[in-house]
């Protein structure tokens, strides 16, 4: 699968923190965390987050393999977006990136298809092992795109710099940020990775 470019990876930030700018102020600050994703989603976009234990009972849903999953659907004709009600229930800060993940979709893909399944695994595999996570076959552009993009809107580059600054010297750094954004630690461990520069660079 083709990978998403430096040039790519600049306009996908531009996009989010578009979201994020054009919020109303009653909705976010632009600095308080976590970034209210399901709250823009909603009053900002009109788009219903779902929650649903069946998710192949979507309009349109691919057939799906033994064992295998779906994390989160877009429905753009419906304005839905459908959350796997049992992987929300376990992990929250799965829930959260999933519908930013969602949200990625409806900015940059929606006109491209009405309706986007997003299968287990394409999206912040938090509970997968680093084993599991290498052996994974590559994602799909559209995946990584929606991915970036939902890194990008909960965990804006300049306030994930501005926290790590101000965080550095504590003895839990990681997780604290973690906390404070309400991300997984596969998701913030990504996201330090394209924000802050390593030691020395």
């Amino acid at each position: 699968m083709e990978a998403i470019d430096e040039g790519d990876i600049h306009d996908l930030e531009r996009r989010a923190m578009s979201v994020l700018v054009e919020a109303p102020d009653f909705l976010w600050d632009g600095r308080s965390l976590p970034v209210p994703v399901e709250d823009i989603i909603d009053s900002h976009f009109g788009l219903h987050v779902r929650e649903v234990a069946d998710m192949s009972t979507a309009p349109g849903c691919p057939p799906l393999r033994t064992g295998q999953s779906l994390s989160g659907l877009l429905l753009a004709a419906r304005r839905e977006i459908w959350v796997n009600a049992e992987e929300a229930a376990r992990w929250p800060a799965r829930r959260r990136f999933t519908i930013g993940h969602e949200l990625g979709h409806w900015v940059l893909h929606r006109d491209e298809q009405a309706s986007l399944f997003c299968r287990h695994g394409g999206v912040d595999p938090q509970e997968d092992s680093a084993e599991e996570e290498r052996e994974r076959p590559p994602l799909a552009r559209i995946e990584q795109e929606a991915n970036h993009f939902a890194a990008a809107l909960l965990m804006p580059r300049p306030i994930v710099q501005e926290q790590y600054e101000r965080l550095s010297r504590a003895p839990d750094t990681f997780w604290e940020m973690c906390r404070a954004f309400a991300v997984s630690g596969p998701a913030m461990s990504r996201r330090l990775r394209q924000v802050i520069p390593p030691r020395g660079a």
